[in-house]
């Protein structure tokens, strides 16, 4: 097992350094992806001892979304013949100290895709994500029959040669939940692991999800995914049960 830490960044720059730092002091195997960043990011992450061009550094100029950061940064990850990545925000909400529990849990079950579940009872957390949550959660289970506790977490690690090659339809937030719902079709086992979050003061918070347009976004995704459930997901994990 071999694995790295992938972070998708976009607008972070104030955020960042910290972010990277806190990582550094458990690994140095980072990527970091820069997504198209105009505010001094690149800046940021060059602070940090980080040579944009060096291969732990993935920059391109247009903001493309946060799925398709992910695959250039697992393409990176499996060009640097890392097994596993562990997928963080840049916005300092997830912990490194984190790091050490999740990959300890991917060790034991190398082809499992490990999510960091949040803890909801954190009185600090946005009434809107534990709303969206809820959401999510519902429609991944009408679209594969498991439920899972938080299916928005960004805290991931993820088997790449399981899922690294996958060619995703989707470039942005609901990246995420395409992959999971295509995880579960191909039987990877997703298991969830409780993780601490941060939530920072709400002048102090960074966040480029777009309402209405990200929002409509995950509606046409989800709509999208109940019809593959019924005719290719859930014959799928039928038949994978007996081959």
């Amino acid at each position: 097992m071999k694995i790295c830490v992938i972070i998708p960044v976009y607008n972070s720059g104030n955020l960042i350094i910290a972010v990277i730092k806190s990582v550094l002091q458990y690994t140095e195997n980072l990527i970091v992806v820069n997504d198209g960043s105009t505010d001094g990011t690149l800046d940021a992450i060059r602070r940090c001892g980080l040579d944009p061009q060096s291969p732990h550094v993935v920059s391109y100029e247009k903001n493309r979304g946060k799925g398709y950061a992910l695959r250039k940064g697992f393409q990176r990850a499996l060009e640097l013949d890392f097994t596993h990545a562990v997928t963080m925000d840049a916005d300092g909400q997830h912990l490194a100290s984190d790091l050490d529990i999740m990959t300890k849990l991917a060790e034991n079950q190398l082809d499992a895709l490990i999510i960091g579940a949040r803890k909801f009872d954190n009185p600090n957390m946005p009434q809107g994500s534990r709303f969206a949550n809820k959401f999510s959660n519902f429609w991944f289970m009408v679209q594969t029959g498991k439920r899972l506790p938080d299916t928005q977490t960004g805290f991931r690690v993820y088997p790449l040669q399981k899922i690294g090659k996958m060619r995703l339809f989707t470039n942005r937030y609901e990246s995420e939940l395409e992959i999971l719902a295509r995880s579960a079709w191909c039987n990877i086992p997703i298991v969830s692991q409780p993780v601490d979050v941060y939530y920072p003061p709400i002048n102090e918070r960074i966040s480029h999800f777009k309402g209405g347009k990200d929002f409509f976004r995950i509606s046409v995704l989800n709509t999208v995914l109940c019809f593959f459930a019924v005719i290719y997901g859930y014959p799928s994990m039928f038949l994978r049960k007996f081959l």
